[in-house]
């Protein structure tokens, strides 16, 4: 079966849009050629700088013949209703339609459809200039004189050239010639900008990939990744060092070049004085290098890693040296920074009324830094006022949440008033993922308590699913407390995240509380604390989300999860207890017994039929609805003192002993007695028993 191969050259693709549209073109490209009736054994894209790419295997040569029967409207149907008919079927006169005859319904007309089938480079030429005019670039531009007509293309960067080649394998590849905006496809395609810019002639993927090789590109992103880690580690343990390994930069650096060369520069010692923070972010961002480390050491060294594009005649000499111009220049930048936000801000004294409202010692200099936030009267929303009425907010808050978390009220006070004063630091000004870090570091320098420090970085954790969860008390505090004075005052404006839209976290910081009570055990009336039941409604939706991430089921999460139940942790430890529980003979008793009762006494209710309001012993008749009403009361009375102890395993064990009482009810007895105060009694039965196992969850949510 004949193979495809795809190629769209241009000026180069920026990194981070490569791989998604390298994704997009493999999956329009395989969805337009399936919809219009062909097939393919396997595909798969790649991508570089200047190039997607796509190879697709074993391709139907044509789609197959459509034979389609469309049935019409009765032959002496109105003359308009026949006309529609024609239209739709794409028939010119009634004549070509067949009639077929139907005892029932009488003679009708049938249009039969026939569709050719059409080659493979017939619907590869159709279909790739629509795909390749209206493609999905975040951002796009038209370029050169064809730039001012209405309607020209647009593309991430100017298109340059298409490859589009079909055919066997053992057979003679044919180029299929379609054209865009003057640019035709071909079996052309050029290696790298500056060491082959000459033509390739490409026939297949196997020696297109060959050729390009030899033209210095390396078209595969990951084997570029590969050779860039592999080749760093290297050279970092040639030079008695360890490379500090960054997957994201990998990622972007390897959508920088086509053929990766791997180079080490340096810069001056004195520079270590810097946190290896800002170095790295520094050395990352401006210069898209990476750093190292002595071998199992926590500092850095002062040698970076840089990848170049091109093989230099030199070495690399040239390439080394203008690198650490740059380095050495930002570096330069951040020591100055870093320097000046451990000195005094000038006009202290008007700060003196922002330090007195928030026990602010002004001769620190992250004490002068949150005075500045409050004194500028920064924004923090402009509904929900500043950044220092946040922090105000926050203090009271956390004040409360600490008689909970067992935190030192001291502690969580101060960390408080200083979590946010590094947003007025030049570090932070300069990169502002160091936030929360620099505070730690500021904090440290002015002899803050560790777990004030600690509770300044920590209190932005977890960033997301994988982060780490504060394990200080003081940081677990501050954390939920910024993180709920953020929910409760975005809920309170009404902006609150409606689809895939969320601008201010607001699912991240939710998703952060559940982790914060159920990782560290903290057992919070969110309720209570929030006041709003539309919020804790959003929480519950984040706790199913972890726990079915977890792994737990989703029918045992919403048996135990009452629309009112505000204790996370407490509803976490129901579901787990549930999870072990229901699989076990226990769990299928209970399950079993209980399902029976309560199916039937939802089936009565919803028909209206009178159910007691308490059970009469004296209207018990039979001797098994004695036995179930004392089995009842008993596991009742065990269920509820093992709940008392939050022992939910043994609760739901209590109540599995119902099973036998129950089926011997079902058994001997009629619930639905021509006696109405006695169907009404044996009911109220029912209901004890839907009332006892309620405690502990909702078992007609529970699946089997």
């Amino acid at each position: 079966m004949p193979d495809l191969l795809l190629e769209l050259r241009s000026e180069e693709i920026p990194a981070r849009m490569q791989r998604k549209a390298a994704g997009d073109l493999k999956k329009l490209v395989t969805d337009a050629l399936v919809e219009a009736g062909l097939s393919y054994e396997g595909a798969r894209e790649y991508w570089t700088p200047r190039r997607l790419t796509l190879d697709i295997r074993g391709l139907t040569a044509r789609s197959a013949d459509v034979r389609e029967e469309r049935k019409g409207p009765r032959t002496d149907a109105n003359e308009k209703a026949i006309e529609g008919f024609l239209r739709g079927a794409g028939l010119s006169s009634i004549a070509e339609a067949q009639v077929q005859s139907d005892p029932k319904k009488g003679d009708f007309y049938v249009a039969v459809i026939s569709k050719p089938g059409r080659a493979a480079e017939e619907i590869v030429a159709s279909v790739m200039p629509d795909i390749i005019r209206n493609f999905p670039w975040p951002k796009s531009m038209r370029w050169g004189k064809a730039s001012v007509k209405p309607g020209s293309l647009r593309w991430v960067r100017p298109l340059q050239s298409i490859v589009c080649v079909y055919g066997t394998e053992h057979e003679e590849t044919v180029v299929i010639p379609f054209e865009i905006d003057g640019i035709v496809a071909s079996n052309v395609t050029y290696g790298h900008r500056f060491h082959t810019p000459g033509p390739i002639m490409v026939k297949r993927f196997d020696d297109y990939v060959a050729s390009l090789e030899k033209a210095y590109v390396v078209l595969d992103a990951e084997r570029r990744k590969d050779i860039i880690l592999h080749d760093a580690r290297d050279i970092a343990f040639a030079n008695g060092l360890e490379l500090v390994e960054d997957e994201g930069l990998l990622e972007e650096v390897s959508g920088l070049v086509e053929w990766p060369q791997v180079l080490m520069g340096s810069f001056e010692e004195d520079y270590l004085s810097i946190p290896s923070e800002i170095i790295r972010l520094t050395i990352k961002t401006n210069q898209k290098c990476f750093v190292t480390r002595p071998p199992a050491g926590e500092t850095l060294s002062n040698r970076f890693i840089l990848v170049a594009n091109i093989q230099a005649t030199d070495g690399g000499k040239e390439i080394i040296h203008g690198n650490g111009k740059v380095v050495r220049a930002r570096l330069s930048d951040a020591l100055h920074f870093w320097k000046r936000d451990q000195g005094d801000l000038p006009d202290l004294e008007m700060l003196e009324a922002s330090a007195k409202k928030f026990g602010l010692d002004l001769k620190k200099p992250l004490d002068q830094r949150m005075a500045k936030l409050d004194a500028l009267n920064v924004t923090f929303h402009a509904k929900l006022g500043s950044q220092g009425e946040r922090v105000a907010r926050i203090r009271a808050l956390a004040a409360d949440l600490a008689k909970i978390t067992g935190a030192d009220a001291a502690l969580v006070d101060r960390a408080v008033v200083l979590a946010k004063a590094d947003l007025r630091t030049e570090a932070v000004g300069e990169f502002p993922e160091l936030q929360g870090v620099m505070g730690r570091k500021y904090a440290s320098l002015q002899g803050e308590s560790a777990s004030v420090a600690t509770a300044i970085e920590d209190h932005y954790k977890p960033q997301g699913p994988s982060d780490r969860v504060p394990e200080d008390k003081v940081a677990i505090t501050v954390a939920l407390a910024d993180k709920l004075d953020t929910l409760v005052g975005f809920w309170a404006i009404d902006e609150k995240p409606t689809g895939s839209k969320d601008p201010y976290a607001l699912r991240r910081a939710a998703l952060g509380v559940v982790r914060i009570l159920l990782e560290r055990g903290v057992r919070l009336p969110l309720l209570a604390t929030t006041r709003d039941a539309d919020l804790l409604a959003f929480f519950h939706d984040r706790l199913k989300v972890y726990l079915r991430d977890l792994g737990a089921r989703h029918d045992l999460i919403d048996a135990v999860l009452t629309p009112e139940a505000d204790d996370l942790l407490m509803i976490a430890r129901r579901v787990e207890a549930l999870t072990a529980f229901i699989t076990s003979e226990d769990g299928k008793n209970l399950l079993a017994g209980t399902k029976r009762a309560t199916q039937l006494l939802a089936a009565e209710e919803k028909k209206g039929t009178v159910v007691a309001d308490g059970v009469s012993e004296a209207l018990l008749k039979l001797d098994a609805e004695k036995d179930l009403f004392a089995a009842v009361k008993a596991a009742s009375s065990e269920a509820s003192a093992a709940i008392a102890k939050e022992d939910f395993r043994s609760a739901m064990a209590a109540l599995s002993k119902l099973r036998a009482p129950v089926d011997r009810f079902f058994e001997d007895v009629l619930v639905n007695d021509e006696d109405a105060a006695i169907r009404a009694n044996r009911l109220a039965l029912l209901r004890l028993i839907r009332e006892a196992t309620g405690t502990v969850a909702d078992f007609s949510k529970i699946a089997g």
